[in-house]
């Protein structure tokens, strides 16, 4: 984004605004430009907003006889809290059990990073990842699991530095078979 572009975005302003409120002065040498620097941070930070599936997947779905599991682990995910700004970051491990479709690889952390650059909470984003590929392809069955760490659990409120939260979605075949869930959970390093 072009400097001038991100000096009129109305977050700019707002930002001035909590940097007085905090007992700051805004005008100070250190913190001239935080307002822009912080308007610009933040329109990057959600900039899954402004993505959608269709161009996201872009005719990368194809007509395939694979039925074996197809896995993508250990995707790094930087998103922010929804209830205190804060950030969260982890990793998602998706997999799907395809019926005579398949998606191009590298869109499974595309789809994984359309949702996790939002205000988020981890509970909803595992469901979001898993219901977009059940959407894009209509696989067989969906796994996903999240494992994150909460910088508002860390750095606030009960303080825990070495807490992890883990969330899982499974749809399909992966809900409804536990030997499906238990090769993606051992897969993906998990316990079943």
């Amino acid at each position: 984004m072009k400097r001038r572009a991100v000096e009129a975005d109305p977050l700019a302003p707002l930002v001035r605004r909590l940097l007085a409120a905090l007992g700051e002065d805004p005008a100070r040498e250190g913190l001239k430009l935080t307002p822009v620097r912080v308007a610009e941070s933040l329109r990057f930070l959600t900039r899954g907003y402004g993505m959608d599936l269709a161009e996201i997947l872009n005719d990368a779905v194809f007509e395939e006889e694979c039925d074996e599991m197809v896995v993508v682990k250990d995707i790094e995910i930087y998103s922010l809290c929804e209830h205190h700004l804060l950030p969260f970051t982890g990793k998602a491990h998706v997999a799907y059990v395809p019926d005579r479709r398949i998606v191009g690889l590298s869109k499974i952390p595309r789809i994984v990073e359309m949702f996790s650059r939002r205000l988020q909470v981890q509970e909803r984003l595992t469901l979001q990842i898993a219901k977009a590929v059940d959407e894009a392809i209509h696989p067989k069955g969906v796994g996903v699991v999240i494992e994150a760490g909460h910088l508002c659990m860390m750095m606030r409120g009960v303080e825990k530095q070495n807490s992890r939260a883990v969330t899982s979605c499974m749809l399909g075949r992966f809900k409804s078979d536990p030997r499906t869930r238990a090769e993606f959970l051992g897969l993906v390093g998990a316990r079943a």
